[in-house]
């Protein structure tokens, strides 16, 4: 290999002075494409001489660079192409693991290597150099973009998140060299985004490894007292594994099953897992050590199943046949607890040798072997893409990056449930799912019109958590829409991300519909109607342009949607485009100016009135500190990105907010007819006696008004207790009907309309 120079670009460093030459020479096996070339046996000579192009290319372009432990850089690469090939990813993989960081190095762009090296392989490494060049202001806005980044690169090409798991394992494996404070937190990255992606593309084996080496760079002092012990438990055990195995070799031997036998070992990081959730001390941890079967063919898993089950005594309750019902990342084996001739107990594990191969491989599998070889591994590929199209369903919704994390989080490990359709298709579902997690896994349609379900043929809550082997049958309405309350109950990532799409469309719908009449108002309060058209079409185009361009939104619908949430004042737009209409030659109509100062009230001349009926929708709140009803003189509040908010024209609050920003108050009125019942606070002081509770609700439902909420004072001791109704009622006469009628009950000693302090 020739000698470096030492010159370093950004993200990499030149050696030491002393160790230049040494470090050339010591490592020129390791850096030598003698070092890969043996792994590659699968691949045809054609292939393996466009991958030695490839390597020549990346050790040309990281010529003088060094890593912080003093390798050639080209080493990494090397060692990443190398993990690649261990899965038998294909030629072009290969050689976008060798150049992964070349166009960041050497300044070559990703023309010159699809003309060197093909389209495909230059994609791959423009996705690789995509993964790692944005950077972000904090912590969470990068584990979260970290997240989204690794999900667009898997629905483009699953190969970019392999090569990626690759080059951090290796990152990982040959951290001792880096700071510690590097450490810690490349270590936490790895447990909070690399970890997660590996387990949901089935690859165990990357998987279990990154938690162990971020448990250790992250947790040393524990990680080394649990080694300790470990290795102390190891020595203990001994004699009883190895007699464990000698029993089983021979239980099968007299079986004539023939079967490969391998010692398993639970990882020190799952070991701390168990440890802390379930807080356990060590000694309590009793599956420390496993055994794992390969059989020959999916039959005889049942019947090594059986030999084991006469050979120790099953423990009840934790056995679990993930072949008839795979985990979601293509998972298949057989679980079983035995009691050991100790009384211990030890797990084992049985599976065929392509199901070993998918357990250990996931989606891997796929390049592994043929399809004649090994169908289960496209299978573990189809399993592995449904696993992670939730989380693709959610990227494709969710642009808020905060939001977006809280989704994807509580799909990463589930605890999964199993569920049956009535047509008795399995769903996995995380442990405590309802049926509205269950109706939107089966498409978001059915989760957005459910309103009612039933589970093994009775009906229940939408609320209720579902066990494995309930049946569940859900029923639907076209009226029914998303309801916020489910966000409550809700535990998929997937029902979450579409029940707030729904309810932030449907807002923007109802802020867009407020926006439109309260700008069409204010322009009346400018002597002009709204011009027709948007900024796309129409005559006005320009004219909307103009003021799109003055407000900084993107287009005419955002610009009325922030106008209805109370993010633009409707008076100020007004004034701007009455301005423009001005030059353009268009002036105030007389009459129109005169019927709006008409109708406009004198205590808040800002904006034309408003008039509501109860069919608003979520723009348009009633103030929970006074609670106006039909009846009670009200104002609006255009509160900043909350809409319109009605206070009562006697609310102390609404007083105080109309003091301090005036220009945010518009006049509003009922309408002759309402949509719907209201909620007012009332309180009711009423004797401590037995069945009161009962005779209020009974006295309200005579005055044909509802209880919405009730909030009764603990005092076993007082002879009297103060009830807090929410009630639904038509508007004041109708509570005042209520009102009476409570107070003709000898139970009630006073009741009143509670009014805002």
């Amino acid at each position: 290999m020739s000698a470096r120079t030492a010159t370093a670009t950004a993200g990499k460093r030149p050696a030491p002075p002393d160790t230049v030459g040494q470090g050339a020479h010591v490592d020129a096996a390791a850096a030598s494409f003698a070092a890969l070339t043996h792994k590659l046996d699968y691949l045809d000579e054609s292939e393996i001489k466009r991958i030695r192009e490839a390597y020549k290319y990346a050790d040309a372009a990281h010529l003088g660079q060094f890593r912080a432990s003093g390798e050639p850089y080209i080493t990494h690469p090397i060692a990443v192409a190398g993990l690649c090939s261990e899965w038998k990813l294909d030629a072009q993989a290969i050689m976008a693991a060798l150049m992964h960081d070349v166009m960041e190095d050497s300044g070559a762009t990703k023309l010159d290597l699809a003309e060197r090296f093909g389209a495909a392989t230059a994609e791959l490494v423009d996705g690789l150099t995509k993964l790692d060049k944005l950077q972000f202001s904090t912590r969470e806005e990068s584990q979260a973009e970290s997240f989204r980044k690794m999900l667009l690169a898997m629905a483009r090409d699953v190969r970019v998140v392999l090569i990626k798991l690759a080059d951090r394992l290796h990152n990982m494996r040959t951290m001792g060299a880096m700071p510690s404070s590097k450490r810690g937190r490349i270590a936490r990255e790895t447990l909070d985004i690399y970890a997660p992606i590996a387990h949901r593309l089935g690859l165990n084996q990357v998987y279990r490894e990154l938690q162990e080496l971020s448990f250790e760079y992250l947790l040393p002092w524990r990680h080394a007292a649990l080694n300790k012990a470990v290795q102390r438990a190891r020595g203990y055990r001994r004699d009883l594994v190895n007699r464990i195995q000698t029993d089983v070799e021979k239980a099968f031997a007299e079986s004539s099953l023939k079967i490969q036998i391998y010692g398993r070992e639970k990882t020190l990081f799952s070991i701390y897992t168990k440890m802390r959730e379930k807080h356990l001390s060590f000694a309590q941890v009793n599956d420390i050590f496993g055994f794992r079967i390969v059989v020959n063919t999916l039959p005889e898993c049942y019947l090594a199943l059986g030999v084991l089950h006469q050979l120790y005594k099953p423990m009840p309750g934790r056995f679990k046949d993930y072949i008839a019902i795979p985990k979601a990342n293509g998972y298949q084996s057989l679980h079983t607890t035995l009691v050991s001739p100790l009384g211990t107990a030890v797990e084992f594990q049985i599976r065929t040798e392509a199901m070993h191969m998918v357990a250990e491989k996931g989606i891997a599998a796929h390049w592994l072997y043929k399809s004649s070889e090994l169908a289960g591994a496209h299978e573990a590929q189809r399993a592995g893409t449904v696993s992670l199209q939730s989380l693709l369903d959610i990227q494709d919704e969710t642009r808020d990056a905060a939001e977006f994390l809280e989704h994807v989080k509580v799909d990463l490990f589930p605890d999964a449930v199993y569920v049956f359709t009535p047509k008795s298709k399995i769903l996995a579902l995380p442990r405590g799912a309802t049926p509205v997690d269950f109706a939107y896994a089966i498409h978001s349609d059915i989760g957005d019109h459910i309103v009612a379900a039933k589970v093994n043929g009775e009906q229940v809550a939408l609320r209720t958590e579902l066990r494995s082997g309930d049946v569940v049958e859900v029923i639907t309405a076209p009226v029914s829409r998303p309801n916020p309350a489910w966000l409550s109950f809700v535990r998929t990532g997937r029902a979450r991300s579409k029940i707030r799409h729904y309810l932030k469309n449907m807002k923007q719908d109802e802020s867009l519909e407020l926006g439109e009449k309260l700008l069409a108002q204010a322009m009346r309060g400018e002597g002009l109607q709204m011009p027709a058209g948007d900024e796309t079409h129409g005559p006005a185009t320009a004219l909307w342009q103009a003021l799109i361009r003055w407000s900084g939104n993107r287009n005419k619908r955002e610009l009325l949607v922030d106008i209805g949430l109370g993010k633009k004042i409707a008076t100020i737009v007004a004034k701007r485009l009455a301005k423009l209409l001005a030059e353009s030659g268009t002036k105030p109509d007389a009459l129109t100016l005169s019927m709006s100062r008409y109708l406009t009230d004198d205590s808040t001349p800002s904006q034309a009135m408003i008039t509501l009926d109860g069919s608003e929708g979520g723009t348009v709140q009633m103030a929970p500190c006074c609670r106006p009803i039909p009846g009670d003189a009200i104002v609006g509040y255009l509160g900043r990105g909350e809409g319109l908010v009605v206070h009562t024209g006697e609310c102390q609050v609404g007083k105080r907010l109309y003091q301090r920003d005036s220009e945010r108050w518009i006049a509003v009125e009922w309408a002759d007819e309402l949509s719907r019942m209201f909620d007012t606070a009332v309180t009711v002081l009423v004797l401590n006696q037995k069945g009161v509770l009962a005779k209020v609700a009974q006295a309200v439902s005579e005055a044909e008004a509802d209880i919405t909420h009730i909030d009764m004072g603990h005092d076993p001791g007082q002879s009297t207790t103060e009830l807090k109704l929410l009630l639904a009622v038509r508007d004041r006469v109708h509570l005042a009907q209520v009102l009476r009628t409570l107070k003709r009950s000898p139970l009630v000693l006073r009741v009143s309309r509670v009014k805002p302090q």
